[in-house]
């Protein structure tokens, strides 16, 4: 097999990576209060010492993978983005307040293993003490809350119902997990992001009042109840008509949980996920999710496999409540416009929505906005709402600007970006990407010049998290792009470039190379050989045709600008998957 990067001098061991040493950071202690984080280096120049380092550090010739010359390009690139920091050495103090606010998230973090049988409604008292402390009961109580739960989708519902509220003139609060670049995606107010200074101002509040009231007995909540809580805080502050609000994980046990009577509540579609903490069964599953029902509360779920369903019925029952099933928006519905995210599943989720929304309406009084019926053609708001949803990393189609430019107007290199990481939602990914590489005119206009040769390599840019089973992911990935008639010419593994307990914006791939491991990448490409080996019926094969490790993302995407610069005649249609987590670091990449 064969991995691909940058690694020093010495002896080389296999899947080991060496980085750089860390650059030492100076930090004005005046400016420093007791508890503060020190304050972390600007973005532009971690990049720069990362590439200038990297670039000093080239594979010997018999391993490398690119050309020297490469290293005159990163250096060419590190020297743009040192000198563009250059201009912005003096940060604000907000600037560094904010990179203090992530470090203190950053450390409600546990680092206990999720699955481990205590995080399964650990300690779920203490929220209603948290709720005490932050002078909570009465707005929560207050709030009208639309709360969906589910394995797949969820967040495009609640993206999806949120734009239909707002359209009816409505201010909107969605909270919704995980984000992808910055914490502030998960608040977001009448569509838009919690701006800076708000998420600090309410951040500072509830950290403040929970630290003065904590100790051994109470300690802090742990990061994701903070943020839950930030969010009701958030809400009941700026006073919004609806809160929105994504469960986690699993629903009974989620700290979203704590709304005692939302105005309606939905399940979107249920398949394996979190396992390990959720059940080894759809029945588990759904009994979990369903833990989000409440007597005299609406319920509403998209089609669900029978066991799901089964589950999902006998709570409703329990409770006395009726459970509906909502049936996929067809085109008429939307009088044939598009809906805002792609994808035939996302039918589903906005059929949905479209309940959700009709109920919340109906129930605060507002019947003259509903639809009247479920045949006829939506009231223009609810098309307006669908058709403008946005949500980034579901589905979502980047040109990369640096090889798509008007220097470079032949070469083409493109990012499919869809964040699935279950065994459902990847077959989901594959239709998509399969359907929308097929024919130029699905793809948008700024591609389209670049897609008329009609020459394509299909790559697969992959990771997911260690707590997923592969062997539940990629054979669902291959099989369905397989059966839709596409072939990927080449796979890349990668790691994420960010961990999944960091939330600084400057976070980067770890400085030391004992704190660098490939073994799961190595892991998932000997998978993935695997399955093609099956697929050709081969008993061999040379992997490096097939498939790449490489030991940071930053290098994969340089090795893919590489060589679509160095063939312009080819497209080159990268689709990123396996982990919402990836997707994120690859958008700041691709937007730096």
């Amino acid at each position: 097999m064969r991995y691909c990067g940058v690694r020093g001098g010495g002896a080389h061991h296999a899947g080991t990576t060496t980085y750089p040493p860390p650059t030492p950071t100076c930090t004005s202690s005046s400016r420093a209060r007791p508890g503060r984080a020190p304050p972390m280096p600007h973005p532009p120049l971690v990049a720069a010492r990362l590439c200038l380092c990297l670039c000093r550090r080239l594979l010997p010739p018999s391993r490398r993978l690119f050309p020297r010359a490469m290293a005159s390009s990163f250096t060419t690139a590190a020297a743009a983005a040192a000198q563009q920091a250059a201009g912005g050495v003096a940060a604000t103090a907000t600037a560094e307040e904010y990179e203090e606010v992530l470090g203190r998230l950053s450390s409600l973090i546990s680092q206990k293993v999720r699955a481990h049988t205590g995080n399964r409604g650990n300690q779920w008292e203490l929220l209603e003490r948290y709720i005490q402390i932050l002078e909570l009961e009465e707005p929560i109580a207050r709030m009208k809350v639309i709360h969906v739960a589910g394995t797949k989708g969820k967040g495009s519902t609640c993206t999806f119902t949120e734009s239909i509220l707002r359209s009816c003139g409505f201010r909107t609060g969605l909270f919704t997990s995980p984000h992808l670049m910055d914490v502030r995606e998960r608040f977001r107010l009448d569509g838009v992001d919690i701006s800076e200074e708000k998420f600090l101002k309410y951040f500072w509040w509830c950290w403040n009042k929970l630290q003065e009231k904590t100790d051994d007995d109470i300690p802090m909540p742990p990061y994701f109840r903070f943020i839950a809580l930030l969010a009701f805080k958030i809400f009941s502050a700026e006073q919004v008509d609806v809160a929105l609000l994504e469960v986690g994980l699993g629903g009974k046990f989620d700290a979203t949980n704590v709304v005692k009577e939302p105005v309606v509540c939905g399940i979107s579609s249920l398949g394996y996920d979190h396992m390990e903490i959720l059940g080894n069964t759809l029945g588990e599953i759904a009994g979990e999710k369903a833990g989000i029902f409440k007597k005299g509360v609406p319920a509403y779920t998209a089609p669900q496999p029978e066991e799901a369903m089964v589950s999902l019925k006998e709570r409703a029952s329990e409770l006395g409540i009726s459970l509906q099933v909502v049936d996929p928006l067809k085109p008429h519905h939307l009088k044939d416009q598009q809906l805002g995210l792609q994808g035939e599943h996302q039918y589903t989720n906005a059929g949905l929505a479209v309940a959700l929304a009709s109920t919340w309406l109906e129930k605060q009084g507002h019947v003259d906005r509903m639809p009247l019926n479920r045949t006829d053609p939506l009231p223009d708001e609810f098309i307006k709402g669908l058709s403008t949803a946005s949500l980034q990393g579901r589905a979502q189609i980047v040109p990369d600007s640096q090889v798509n430019s008007e220097e470079e107007p032949n070469s083409s290199l493109v990012f499919y970006l869809d964040g699935a990481h279950s065994p459902e939602s990847m077959e989901i990914c594959a239709r998509w990407f399969s359907n929308v590489t097929k024919e130029d005119k699905r793809v948008p206009s700024s591609m389209e010049q670049s897609q008329t040769s009609g020459k394509s390599r299909k790559i697969l840019l992959f990771n997911c998290m260690s707590v997923r089973d592969p062997m539940r992911l990629l054979p669902h990935l291959l099989d369905t792009s397989t059966q839709n008639g596409l072939h990927f010419d080449l796979a890349l593994f990668v790691p994420n470039q960010s961990q999944y307990n960091k939330l600084g914006s400057n976070t980067s791939a770890p400085a030391e190379p004992e704190e660098i491991d490939l073994s799961w990448q190595l892991s998932l490409q000997t998978v993935w050989e695997k399955l093609l080996q099956g697929d050709k019926g081969l008993n061999s094969t040379d992997s490096s045709e097939t498939s790449l490790v490489f030991e940071s993302l930053p290098l994969a995407i340089e090795w893919l600008r590489k060589n679509a610069r160095e063939d312009p005649s080819t497209s080159y249609q990268v689709l990123v998957t396996g982990s919402l987590h990836l997707i994120g670091d690859i958008l700041r990449l691709l937007k730096k």
